[in-house]
């Protein structure tokens, strides 16, 4: 949002400078993004006059002209010998000069003394276009006699008028108007807030053209549509200071009609739309939803198609307008114009971004709809907006046709004086409360210690006593608010802070950067076609007004992020990358249908060449540990399980799931599956791990100490078993077996050092066969142990593993 420092004037009686205003701007939330002075631009350009003006010697269509120049108003005038080639150029012009070392605006470049056709120039008299006052460029400016020599061209010209830009956030449609910003200035007490009444115009004659808002998009779609003829208009060139007010904001003054239309807008946040009535087809303007496959060549000249859900104003001959985006060409206005229908609506805010990102239009009212206008003023700006046109074009207005009705916005809330304290931390006086809320239009009323508000029709942010809390705080300035420290509270040790969840979520982060991985904070919206490599976790819960097309899901995994900045990694050469993220995913909408996760995606080596070691891809193993060290830190029981059961996007026989009970998985390791990494641009393979972080069961004692140490001095003991299996036994199936013996509680470990598999290993055993040795590491508590006693744990675990998966021990 740009205005100028005497645009805000008009709202605002104060004698604070642009750099005041800017600083309270961005103390009061309005954040300024830059201030723009015309004098760091224009400041070097001065009236002048030409006091000789002869034929260049060696150029018939150039004249060598004596200027008379005041670099220092009020001195004494230095004489500067220019060579020009605009044909108005004469002894006795009066005109604007730039000195050498100056950048001229319309053309970009700094001006050098040179020599032209032999003949030294210094400076440059300089034309309209050339300052960008205007599209004028036959000749240098003209001005009349009476011009002040040596006065800068910008306070001459009126356009000694600093800008402003802000940052406006979503919730705040009213900070889209000058006089919304001015409000809130006067609030904090810059300034006081003018009086801006908008009288109702008379129409006439009855307005000719009638309004109907068809059943389909009554009610939210279009609550309202008020409009009105303006006949015998003259649509010239705006006046000189409209024209000024929109160019200094960035806009490209038009025509009178127009330019109102853009002045009501950026004024009072208010758009409106004037089509040229006598190219209304009918007597009828019919605002309905578009059923599909209509089209309309908009003002911008571009054809557009509608999709069904968009509101569509049409005529007898089809739609003439894209509603609360952009008119059409067919009934737009030119010079020619002498009848105009004003109109002004309003439009679902929804509606109205979905489809100005589905047709790719932005304008000034879509961004003003789909935040919000003030449904109190649509009837007040076509009065503005009539009232205007009138003064700068002529005419005689209609009555006002109107179809639908204004939806009422009134709410009241309360506010208990102490909040702001108990909320905020901040003292703030009941009656400085009162004075702020009624300075922002809240009307309050007080009673006992509590303050009842009526939320203004422009405030669509405000919900409740925290909002109003708010408007005090950032009024009365956040900056004040002092550091204090917390209360103790008793004399003992205090209870912890972080709950069970957070500490789990401290501890994974901090164990997978540990690893190695480098943490990424991606979007939770992803785009629809990412989110459905993961249909597996659902149908994706879709936005209803995505910021962006590309972001219009939540996401359902934390990988589709994590393989989005992979592929931009690797777009960019680098192609050994470890990424990781803690954070929610998301299966409903619904409160409780989100879950913690923590996911890490390996792509490309394990590490770079070196001489002393081979560099090797990364593979399963490596996730499958990282998975298993997360769950370890979080608390996860030691005993855990493995599956091959996996979601889709993982790849079949290269996956596993990590579990303590069937059917709830506590993670999944592996590859991805090569269409999930072909879609999200990823060459080659890639391994990931995603662990749900609320998924592993709480340990009965939750003390934080550590186990006491229990040390023997009793010699370990190690056994070798060699087991001939069937080859589709799982090692982690015989590892169970043995851990089902009943002399478990003497094992200090149980695993798999060496596999005997492949034709060699089949002819020895058989087909099918493979063989899988197990080390056995056990511990005696009581006595040592003796052979006997070592000899029946041996016997016991080799019966288990018979029984459990058929195995035979080697001979």
């Amino acid at each position: 949002m740009k205005f100028t420092l005497n645009w805000l004037k008009e709202h605002l009686e104060t004698s604070a400078s642009a750099q005041e205003v800017a600083n309270v701007l961005t103390d009061i939330g309005l954040e300024v993004e830059s201030i723009t002075d015309p004098e760091d631009e224009y400041g070097a350009f001065r009236i002048c006059r030409v006091t000789e003006a002869r034929r260049h010697p060696n150029a018939d269509k150039l004249q060598v002209c004596q200027v008379e120049t005041y670099p220092d108003f009020g001195q004494p005038p230095k004489m500067a010998e220019v060579v020009c080639g605009a044909p108005n150029a004469r002894a006795g012009l009066i005109g604007v000069f730039a000195p050498v070392g100056t950048r001229i605006p319309g053309t970009g470049l700094d001006l050098k003394k040179g020599r032209i056709r032999g003949v030294e120039s210094n400076g440059m008299l300089c034309s309209e276009r050339e300052l960008n006052v205007s599209d004028e460029h036959d000749g240098i400016i003209d001005l009349p006699e009476d011009a002040p020599l040596g006065a800068k061209f910008i306070d001459y010209f009126g356009l000694n008028d600093p800008a402003i830009e802000i940052a406006v956030t979503p919730n705040r449609p009213d900070a889209l108007g000058i006089r919304g910003i001015a409000r809130d200035l006067a609030a904090r007490g810059i300034g006081v807030l003018k009086q801006s009444p908008v009288g109702e115009v008379k129409g006439g004659f009855p307005c000719p053209v009638a309004i109907q808002i068809e059943e389909d998009a009554a009610g939210r779609p279009c609550p309202a549509f008020f409009g009105r003829v303006i006949r015998n208009v003259n649509n010239g060139p705006s006046p000189d200071w409209l024209q000024n007010r929109l160019k200094a904001i960035g806009l490209r003054p038009i025509s009178a009609l127009v330019d109102v239309t853009n002045f009501v807008t950026y004024d009072r946040n208010r758009p409106l739309h004037v089509f040229d009535a006598d190219k209304i087809s009918g007597d009828l303007l019919r605002i309905h939803m578009a059923k599909g496959g209509e089209s309309i060549t908009a003002l911008d000249g571009a054809e557009y198609e509608f999709e069904p859900g968009m509101i569509v104003i049409s005529d007898e001959n089809g739609p003439e307008s894209i509603a609360g985006i952009m008119g059409g060409s067919a009934s737009g206005v030119s010079a020619e114009t002498h009848n105009v229908f004003l109109e002004s609506a309003l439009w679902d805010p929804i509606i109205t971004a979905s489809s100005g990102r589905k047709l790719k239009i932005n304008s000034d009212a879509r961004y003003r709809f789909e935040r919000g206008v003030d449904p109190e003023f649509a009837m007040a700006g076509l009065d503005l907006g009539t009232r205007m046109i009138i003064e700068c074009c002529g005419g005689e207005a209609s009555a006002m046709g109107h179809d639908g009705s204004v939806p009422k916005t009134a709410r009241t809330y309360q506010l208990r004086t102490s909040r702001v304290q108990g909320l905020v931390g901040m003292d703030v006086p009941v009656e400085e409360q009162l004075r702020v809320l009624d300075a922002l239009g809240f009307r309050p009323q007080l009673s006992g210690d509590v303050i009842t508000a009526s939320v203004p029709s422009w405030r669509p942010d405000i919900f409740g006593e925290a909002d109003l809390v708010e408007e005090v705080a950032r009024i009365v300035s956040l900056a004040d608010l002092k550091g204090v420290p917390l209360p103790r509270v008793g004399t003992g040790v205090p209870s912890a802070i972080l709950t069970p969840i957070q500490k789990r979520e401290r501890a994974a982060r901090r164990t997978i950067a540990s690893l190695g991985y480098d943490e990424c904070v991606t979007y939770s919206f992803v785009d629809a076609s990412l989110a459905s490599l993961f249909s597996d976790a659902g149908d994706p819960v879709r936005l209803e007004n995505p910021i962006s097309t590309a972001m219009d899901v939540m996401r359902p995994e934390l990988l589709a992020g994590l393989l989005q900045a992979a592929a931009r990694n690797m777009a960019r050469g680098f192609n050994d990358l470890a990424l990781f993220e803690v954070g929610p995913v998301f299966n409903g909408a619904a409160p409780g249908q989100q879950l913690l996760q923590a996911s890490g995606l390996l792509v490309g080596k394990s590490s770079p060449k070196e001489p002393h070691g081979r560099s090797r891809a990364v593979d399963i193993y490596d996730v499958k540990a990282d998975a298993e060290a997360v769950l370890a830190a979080i608390g996860s029981p030691p005993r855990l399980r493995h599956s091959r059961d996996v979601p889709g996007w993982w790849h079949p026989g290269r996956s596993g799931s990590i579990f303590v009970r069937p059917g709830h998985p506590l993670a999944y390791f592996g590859e991805l599956h090569p269409k999930v990494l072909r879609n999200a641009g990823i060459k080659g393979t890639a391994v990931a791990f995603s662990v749900f972080v609320e998924r592993p069961p709480y340990p009965r004692s939750r003390s934080v100490a550590r186990p006491a140490l229990v040390a023997s001095d009793l010699q370990a003991v190690e056994r070798d078993f060699a087991f001939v299996v069937d080859d589709q036994i799982e090692a982690e199936a015989v590892i169970g077996a043995v851990m089902g013996s009943t002399h478990r509680k003497v094992f200090e470990s149980v695993r798999i050092f060496d596999e005997f598999r492949g034709p060699k290993a089949e002819s020895q055993f058989g087909s099918g066969k493979k063989s899988l040795a197990v080390n056995v590491r056990m511990r005696p508590s009581d006595s040592s142990f003796k052979d006997e006693q070592i000899d029946a744990i041996g016997a016991d675990i080799v019966r288990r593993v018979k029984q459990r998966v058929g195995g035979q021990l080697r001979q």
